[in-house]
């Protein structure tokens, strides 16, 4: 089975951590294009993200990891198999600080983007009549080169946007993401995809989660459980002392600290919060 993978960027690295937290040998060493992993009987290609749903869409390769708003703006007719929770970000409107411009006001304006397909989309469902201007990169100056009137653009922190002098205006057209993709739905029932999502979704599982344990008073065991419910139930283990049980349970790692002051708070003692390397739910 062949794996497409980002060859540069944010999605690039967060792509081979996920991977290779996944069992899978997916490291470059150089500038390989492909890294095979015989063990798993996998090889994973390298190339630009933005070509990686061309390449799954023609059944060229089997699966690939890419951005959502790529995958989209290629209109390769992929389908989405997974979300893998990194490479997060928005496509917005952007126009000139103290500008009273919005999305509906840019009928014979010049719209530049390095995503057509998407702007050209949302311009259209919106019955605006815009010029679309398709650049490769570095979209967030054209304003000022003179070469647009305003931006549709991928959005993370925003900051780039405020040092070119520009403001977001409007709803975001698009919630993006690192994305599993495949030529079509049916793929994710093929044995070796199947496996592969569950590994990765016992990652991404693992990442989310923390195993607490605590010891507790039987008299407030049913407010500890309340606070610590765990995925079906905690497991509960007497103790020498009669009157106290051991209670594990996996909770949100971001609650964490909340969870064990309120634990602290009932009368728990020796809360301890572990990592999760992988699990499966």
């Amino acid at each position: 089975m062949k794996i497409a993978i980002p060859n540069k960027g944010s999605l690039s690295e967060g792509t081979i951590n996920l991977f290779k937290d996944a069992g899978y040998l997916c490291q470059r060493y150089g500038r390989e294009l492909i890294v095979s992993d015989p063990a798993n009987d996998v090889d994973f290609v390298f190339l630009r993200p933005r070509d990686i749903a061309i390449y799954v869409g023609k059944g060229i390769i089997e699966l690939g990891v890419t951005g959502r708003d790529l995958a989209i703006d290629s209109d390769s007719g992929v389908a989405e198999l997974m979300e893998l929770g990194f490479g997060k970000s928005t496509f917005r409107y952007a126009v000139p600080k103290n500008s009273d411009l919005t999305p509906d006001k840019f009928s014979g304006l010049r719209i530049a983007t390095s995503y057509p397909t998407l702007l050209a989309s949302d311009l259209k469902k919106r019955g605006v009549d815009a010029s679309v201007v398709k650049l490769d990169g570095a979209v967030e100056i054209s304003i000022q080169l003179g070469v647009a009137d305003a931006i549709a653009d991928v959005v993370e922190s925003g900051s780039t946007l405020k040092e070119a002098g520009l403001m977001v205006v409007g709803e975001p057209l698009l919630e993006s993401q690192a994305v599993l993709i495949a030529r079509n739905a049916e793929a994710a029932e093929i044995p070796a995809v199947r496996k592969l999502i569950g590994r990765l979704r016992g990652i991404l599982v693992a990442r989310a989660y923390a195993l607490i344990e605590y010891d507790i008073p039987k008299s407030v065991l049913e407010t500890a459980c309340a606070i610590t419910p765990g995925i079906e139930a905690p497991t509960v283990s007497p103790l020498a002392n009669p009157d106290w049980v051991a209670v594990k349970s996996m909770i949100l790692r971001k609650e964490a600290n909340i969870i064990m002051d309120k634990l602290q708070e009932a009368g728990a003692r020796g809360v301890f919060v572990t990592g999760i390397d992988s699990c499966r739910i």
